[in-house]
Formats: structure tokens, C-alpha cells, sequence
């Protein structure tokens, strides 16, 4: 069975979502045999913004370009990753109330028509149902769907709708939110995300 786990926060050592992804990995280790777990950290290798010229090469719209063909491939092989995973565990970070940058450019990757969906009579349909997603969310506020300030949260919402759209319609969530709101609230919030992360 493969695992991609995937990173996005610019915190390195002082990020929540990084510790809470990497929890989630270590408890399903421990749970399945023989786990191939394969990372991706965003930061660290970050992909460029998406390109006529750095499509993955199965896009409809790839641009076969003398001076592309490497960008094409890596984009591929960002698709390839996913396409080949059992179970994907995201580290999500919500920054100005949606999801870094770096992770859009991977979701851009991801959503290829005829790779992950594709539109019919009937609509769109989600070619990518079975797989496993494990999202692990930190945010500084409080935004769940009865505060104040649900309105201004597209980070889990985001990615809600891109993993429905490719066929993934009940995505995992372990979220720690109301990290910047004292020490309390944090020591709760963390406390409660790693209980999550062991009870899978």
C-alpha cells in the first residue's frame, strides 16, 4: 500500500500542521504493514505556478515546447505520485484564510481532465474515488461552521470541493484551530488534534 504525504508550511519546526501530518503518518505505519510512504514538502521543493509549458504531459492542453519538456515531466510526475497512492495525507496550513500557494500549485497538477475527472451528459465525474485523503489543518482563529467567522475560512472548504470533484467525497479532517489565541486554547486544540491522529 502507498502513502503520499504531502507538506506545505513555510514554518518548518514551528508548524502545526507539519507536526500533526507527521503524526498521522507514524500512526498509520504503525497500523499497516509493509506501508511505502513517499513525501512531497512544497517548501522545500517548491513547484513553479502553472504553465502552458509545465502542464503535466497527459493535459488535454499540454504544450509540447522544446524548451518545456522537463517542466511537463515533473508535473507528470507530481500527477503519477497521486495517481498511484492508496491513501494521501495533506499538511495543510491556512494562511490568509485559504491554502498556501505552494499547495495550490500541487492541486493544479492533480485536477487533469481524463486523469481525475472528466465531463459527460451527466456533468462532471470524479475519476479518482478510493483513495484515502487525511487532512491535517491548522489555523491561528477559530472558523468552524457555527463561529463567527466561518464566512472567511476557504482552506477546508477549498479542499473539500477539489477532492469531491475528482471522485473523493469524504475526506479524513484533523483540525487544530485557535492557535493564536492564547496558550490555553492552543495546548486544547493541539491536545485534542493529536488525540484524532492516534485514533486512526
Amino acid at each position: 500500500m502507498k502513502l503520499l504525504h504531502i507538506d506545505a508550511s513555510i514554518t518548518a519546526t514551528l508548524s502545526v500542521s507539519r507536526t500533526l501530518s507527521d503524526a498521522i503518518v507514524r500512526r498509520l505505519r504503525h497500523t499497516i504493514p509493509d506501508l511505502q510512504v513517499i513525501r512531497r514538502d512544497l517548501y522545500a521543493d517548491p513547484l513553479p505556478h502553472l504553465s502552458l509549458s509545465n502542464l503535466p504531459t497527459s493535459h488535454p492542453m499540454a504544450a509540447a515546447t522544446a524548451e518545456s519538456p522537463d517542466a511537463a515531466a515533473a508535473s507528470q510526475a507530481v500527477l503519477d505520485e497521486f495517481l498511484a497512492a492508496d491513501i494521501v495525507v495533506i499538511g495543510a496550513p491556512m494562511y490568509n484564510f485559504t491554502i498556501p500557494s505552494q499547495l495550490k500549485a500541487w492541486v493544479d497538477r492533480i485536477l487533469v481532465p481524463g486523469q481525475t475527472f472528466a465531463y459527460g451528459a451527466d456533468g462532471v465525474k470524479g475519476l479518482a474515488a478510493g483513495k484515502r485523503v487525511i487532512l491535517a489543518i491548522s489555523r491561528g482563529g477559530i472558523y468552524g461552521p457555527d463561529s463567527p467567522a466561518a464566512a472567511a475560512e476557504h482552506a477546508e472548504s477549498y479542499l473539500r470541493t477539489i477532492f469531491g470533484f475528482i471522485g473523493i467525497t469524504a475526506p479524513e479532517l484533523i483540525v487544530a484551530e485557535g492557535l493564536q489565541m492564547g496558550p490555553e486554547q492552543r495546548g486544547r486544540a493541539l491536545e485534542a488534534a493529536h488525540r484524532m491522529a492516534e485514533a486512526l
